[in-house]
């Protein structure tokens, strides 16, 4: 069984200032998402889900879905804050979506394979997706009890913008290659000889430069939307109330190995990250997209007809 992709592209993009799902990057207009496609199909993924917003589809269907005709097997999923377990109605005053966590678990119909779960808006690199087909086509992605999943982990300074602070997972890992914990940090920022976490401007949290830091690039088994499924009520019942608490999915993952019901494998790879978290960000992505195909690491036009 070949494995699914999974994209999600519901993100608001208010800090890029636009749809930056369908902003073209590369030579023949691609998108940053293009080239994670790309690569997935050939690493030997059979199917993509896209997790979108409805006000947006027919945008996205017209401007991304439609190039893949003939290449994959495309499909979509909704995310949609009123999609809540047990009947629970929106609360006053929430607008966003509830996180990376609920956009995977609008997914959950559409899904029965093996699959990676990305951000659209995340360069991750042949290797990566490399590395992550092997462990989802192999036999530890089938263990059942303790679930087994796979994180793919890049260094951190790989992963930093120039023009502001941007969010990390940054993670434990044990001698053995597998994941301990997840913290979550929303303020990172780069300084000379490494970075920091700003969350607290009175006491920046300092950061090796070479620490292993979760992209969103997961490996999971489809169990995974039952712990979703049930996992849901209980962070509702804590941050629901919340306007902006989001549910990410580093959380659950660390509660999962924390409580012994996974474990989870670090694929590292030394790829560099791209990234349009701002606006900024977007000539040096173009460059850099532009010096692999130079290289030859990627066609001038992905989808030509």
């Amino acid at each position: 069984m070949k494995p699914t992709l999974l994209v999600l592209a519901a993100g608001m993009g208010s800090r890029y200032g636009g749809l930056k799902q369908v902003d073209p990057v590369g030579p023949s207009g691609e998108a940053i998402l293009d080239y994670s496609v790309f690569d997935a199909h050939r690493a030997g993924f059979g199917k993509v889900v896209f997790v979108i917003r409805r006000d947006f589809e027919a945008e996205f269907k017209e401007k991304i879905g439609r190039k893949y005709e003939g290449l994959v097997q495309v499909e979509y999923a909704y995310q949609d804050i009123a999609d809540l377990p047990g009947g629970r109605a929106v609360p006053e005053g929430r607008t966003k979506p509830w996180g990376t966590a609920h956009a995977i678990r609008a997914a959950r119909d559409a899904v029965k394979e093996p699959f990676a779960a990305i951000n659209a808006d995340d360069f991750y690199g042949r290797d990566a997706f490399a590395r992550l087909s092997g462990f989802l086509c192999g036999p530890a992605a089938e263990a059942a009890s303790p679930l087994r999943f796979a994180m793919v982990g890049y260094r951190l300074d790989n992963t930093l913008s120039e023009n502001g602070s941007v969010a990390r997972g940054v993670c434990s890992v044990s001698p053995e290659g597998r994941l301990l914990g997840v913290k979550e940090m929303t303020k990172i920022v780069r300084v000379p000889g490494g970075a920091e976490n700003r969350e607290d401007p009175a006491a920046p949290v300092p950061l090796s430069p070479d620490v292993r830091v979760s992209m969103n690039l997961w490996g999971f088994s489809p169990a995974l939307f039952d712990a979703l499924e049930k996992r849901f009520p209980a962070w509702l019942d804590a941050h629901g109330t919340e306007p902006k608490a989001e549910w990410y999915i580093p959380f659950v993952v660390d509660e999962m190995i924390r409580e012994g019901l996974a474990q989870v494998d670090v694929l590292p790879t030394e790829s560099q990250w791209f990234g349009v978290t701002y606006r900024e960000d977007k000539p040096s992505v173009v460059a850099s997209i532009r010096a692999l195909v130079d290289k030859g690491e990627y066609p001038a036009a992905l989808f030509a007809k």
